[in-house]
């Protein structure tokens, strides 16, 4: 983990500051490190979601499919009908 941090200045909604207050207040934690700690958790859902669609998006231009085998495989699995 990285020590370095920097300042930045965020604009809220008055509704979301204050449970921003209460939520710092009932967890004893500073307004600073919850709202860094949305952030981090957001930057981090969002860079993993993106890596799985370019992976996405990379297997269907090599055309790399389920065959109709393997998701009639998986349905019977699942005890699902696919058609």
């Amino acid at each position: 983990m990285c020590d370095m941090s920097t300042t930045m200045t965020v604009r809220l909604e008055d509704e979301i500051k204050n449970r921003l207050d209460r939520l710092a207040s009932a967890t004893h934690r500073s307004k600073s490190f919850l709202a860094a700690e949305a952030i981090r958790e957001f930057v981090e859902n969002n860079e993993w979601q993106i890596a799985e669609i370019e992976a996405a998006l990379t297997e269907a231009d090599a055309d790399d499919f389920a065959s109709e085998k393997d998701v009639g495989a998986l349905a019977r699995k699942w005890q699902v009908n696919a058609r």
